[in-house]
């Protein structure tokens, strides 16, 4: 057995798929530890927030202000604030008043504003504009002025005996705030979902229930797989018959199709993560049972078998000491495939609404389906679901990875 094991590590594939799946893995239970928050818990008060460092603001006032004059800082921000919308309208103004569209390059700030401050005229009737349109542009102008004015920002107080406001602060624009100073600062490395919840923190937790439903089901696949395969293998007859009948009925029937119709039947409210792993496993362990009786058939005339049954070992004997030894190494190749094949499964049926229930933890397959129920996919909101799609790919690749190297070791005929 040692030896065994000493060669799994002899495999480069096997080893750096194993590196990335207990990375994964330590990562489930250490990040928790560091950010304990509930996965579910809504920190945002909108949808899909981008990914970045949030700081209070009213807490950033109350902070030490310290000047710096920085290169480019007004062109950086009015950079930010003006988004591709308002520049592509600039455009189409200008290219209505008899600007040379050659001329209009949307992605140098400061030359877009000279030709806009240069040439726009809220009082000229351009021939086809709405008035709706032509009020979008004069607030438009409007705020590009606010973006170009070099003052800064007053802060008032109401006054109680007065009941007015009253100056109390000014920030300028050369006014900078060390964020360590602010209070309360989240960082959300990749934002906020549809509901306003950490992605980062529903993804780890998500990952870790799916793991949980990949080892489950891969388990009980693989458990069921094995007994028929041996028995079905070693029997023979009547028993063999009856076991290769069920699993080409198995066969036959799409087993997604199948798993679909008993998480249907199941309802809402009793689908676990539990119960769905169940399910996944009680429908895929087929291709394991004709594997494991196609080797078993293949070793039940052994010398060594022959010589057991002379002995008046036991069927059940003679199937733990003299056949599952020598199928371990495909039983545990099998295993690891399973295990991948239902965390796959898991995320196919929760894209489709009929996966474990929403209400406490969730699954790499439910955030998908939140992604796709919001648009996120149209909207552009990436964070929402390629991180889904990245641990689902690192995790099959990961497994697939230790297969193929298992697979070197064990099989002569592949060793380099």
């Amino acid at each position: 057995m040692k030896h065994t094991f000493q060669q799994f590590f002899r495999s480069g594939k096997f080893v750096f798929g194993f590196s990335i799946f207990v990375a994964i893995l330590l990562l489930t239970f250490i990040y928790p530890l560091i950010i304990p928050d509930p996965p579910l818990e809504i920190v945002a008060q909108g949808t899909f927030f981008e990914p970045g460092i949030y700081v209070s603001v009213y807490d950033s006032l109350g902070t030490t202000p310290h000047t710096l004059n920085l290169d480019g800082a007004a062109a950086k921000r009015i950079a930010s604030k003006l988004n591709e919308e308002d520049r592509l309208a600039m455009k189409e103004w200008l290219v209505a008043a008899g600007i040379p569209e050659n001329e209009i390059d949307t992605a140098d700030t400061q030359k877009l504003l000279d030709l806009w401050m240069d040439n726009y005229d809220p009082t000229e009737n351009i021939p086809g504009m709405t008035n709706a349109r032509r009020n979008y542009f004069i607030r438009l102008n409007n705020s590009l002025k606010g973006l170009l004015s070099t003052e800064g920002a007053i802060i008032a107080e109401v006054n109680p005996e007065t009941g007015t406001l009253e100056q109390v602060d000014v920030i300028t624009q050369t006014d900078y705030v060390n964020i360590n100073q602010v209070a309360n600062v989240r960082v959300l490395p990749f934002g906020t979902d549809n509901f306003g919840r950490d992605v980062l923190t529903e993804l780890v937790a998500a990952t870790r229930v799916s793991l949980v439903i990949g080892f489950v089901s891969g388990t009980i696949a693989t458990l069921i797989g094995l007994t028929l395969g041996l028995l079905a293998g070693y029997i023979g007859g009547v028993v063999d018959d009856i076991i290769m009948f069920f699993t080409n009925l198995f066969t036959v029937i799409p087993s997604f199709v199948l798993l679909i119709l008993i998480s249907f039947s199941i309802g809402q409210e009793q689908r676990g993560a539990v119960t769905i792993a169940v399910v996944i496993g009680l429908t895929s362990w087929f291709w394991t049972a004709r594997a494991v009786r196609a080797q078993v058939i293949s070793l039940r005339n052994r010398d060594h078998v022959n010589l057991s049954k002379l002995s008046g070992h036991s069927i059940v004997h003679i199937i733990i000491t003299d056949i599952l030894p020598y199928i371990a190494s495909y039983v545990i190749m099998a295993l690891i495939l399973q295990i991948s094949a239902g965390i796959l499964a898991e995320a196919q049926l929760s894209i489709l609404g009929l996966g474990p229930r929403t209400t406490v933890v969730p699954t790499l397959g439910l955030m998908m389906n939140w992604a796709l129920i919001y648009q996120a996919q149209i909207l552009g909101k990436w964070w929402a679901y390629l991180p889904v799609l990245v641990t689902i790919a690192l995790i099959t690749f990961s497994m697939n990875l230790m297969n193929t190297g298992l697979d070197q070791v064990f099989n002569p005929a592949l060793r380099e």
